[in-house]
């Protein structure tokens, strides 16, 4: 793209890092988005659900639809006594830019905004639709964001075919790394209940650490997949808390609290880990009470139109061959790849997000609307 498209994906990344959009206070960046957007002709929707600002921009009436999808909302910044500069002061330094949120993921939705406008501006009469979908509730719970928005897509018959969701996935260079899916992710928090008493008179209680560490033992050291599943890493269970004791050191306590975390491949669902968990609980004789939370099933993108033009632009643009895997954590693609849409992240590198002194190179930013733009054309069809 041009020298001016640089200069202007520049600063609306700046303009969105110095509005301190933390979860789920979006702070006005999409209202700012949506100007932009309807100057250039896109019809635009407010889908605000309790706190939670949602912003769905659409350009032409047929299909394919093609979707970009990103967050506004930014993680907190931690100290700030500890970063170079303000975190919400963008801050250029030996060619990076500074801030809260500059690679994760403002930088990615300021490129979607610019491809944007260059695309309707090139092609006003384009086939397909061209969109927008943007949440501030990605960091936090994301339960009033992009999860209630695909209901909301699936009760009115919403159509979309491609996703494009700009999550730093590249790892060493910009277009590196693709993610084509992910694996799911279910959380419990586990009660497990004992009888408080002496330690001198262990008969007299029930020690909830002694019942649940056996069962434990056997979630954590278990190979949760009998084959691995192709692209995905294997089924893991990882204990995050462990919590007991009434700091005494002669009381056994009566009850243990333990959250743990699976991180699982198409081989299971969440429905199928609560039920083996609760039967290797059930085994040791442990008695507990469970929350637990479905914060979504795996999905995966085959080989097919998305991944090709993906491919195709990264060759042209960056000559770059990603490596297209399922690693990571989650992201918001998990809520829209159920409505049978095909989704691909893909952004700049991801080395400093969540940290102190977040950044992005701006050479990576600038490349990214023509990334971007190049991906929707070949999509489409465009000119």
């Amino acid at each position: 793209m041009s020298d001016r498209a640089g200069a202007d994906v520049r600063a609306l990344t700046e303009a969105l890092i110095a509005r301190p959009s933390v979860t789920p206070d979006d702070r006005g960046c999409q209202a700012l988005i949506a100007e932009r957007l309807r100057a250039a002709g896109f019809r635009i929707e407010s889908l605000r659900h309790g706190e939670v600002d949602n912003l769905w921009a659409t350009h032409g009436e047929d299909g394919p639809v093609f979707a970009f999808l990103g967050h506004t909302d930014v993680v907190p910044s931690g100290p700030v006594e500890r970063w170079a500069s303000d975190p919400f002061v963008p801050t250029l330094r030996e060619g990076q830019l500074y801030g809260r949120g500059a690679a994760d993921m403002k930088g990615s939705v300021a490129a979607f905004v610019v491809a944007l406008e260059s695309l309707v501006r090139a092609d006003p009469g384009h086939p397909g639709t061209l969109a927008l979908l943007l949440t501030s509730d990605e960091e936090g719970d994301a339960i009033d964001g992009v999860r209630r928005v695909a209901e909301t897509f699936r009760a009115r018959g919403e159509r979309l075919d491609a996703c494009l969701v700009g999550e730093p996935s590249s790892a060493s260079r910009l277009g590196d790394v693709v993610r084509i899916g992910r694996r799911g992710s279910l959380t419990a928090t586990i009660r497990v209940h004992g009888v408080q008493g002496h330690v001198a008179y262990p008969d007299k209680a029930d020690n909830p650490i002694h019942r649940a560490l056996p069962a434990f033992l056997e979630l954590s050291a278990r190979q949760w997949d009998a084959n691995p599943y192709p692209d995905f890493p294997p089924t893991s269970f990882q204990i995050a808390n462990f919590n007991a004791g009434t700091g005494a050191s002669n009381v056994i306590p009566g009850e243990a609290v333990v959250q743990c975390n699976f991180r699982y491949s198409p081989c299971w669902t969440s429905d199928a880990l609560i039920a083996e968990t609760e039967r290797v609980l059930a085994e040791h004789g442990v008695s507990s009470t469970i929350h637990w939370h479905r914060s979504g099933e795996p999905f995966y993108t085959p080989d097919g139109a998305l991944r090709r033009a993906v491919r195709e632009t990264l060759a042209a643009e960056l000559r770059v061959t990603p490596d297209e895997n399922t690693g990571g954590g989650t992201s918001d693609g998990r809520f829209i790849a159920p409505l049978g849409v095909e989704v691909v992240e893909l952004g700049p590198i991801n080395a400093s997000i969540h940290k102190i002194d977040e950044h992005i190179a701006v050479a990576d930013l600038e490349r990214l609307p023509a990334l971007y733009a190049g991906i929707a054309r070949r999509y489409l069809g465009m000119r």
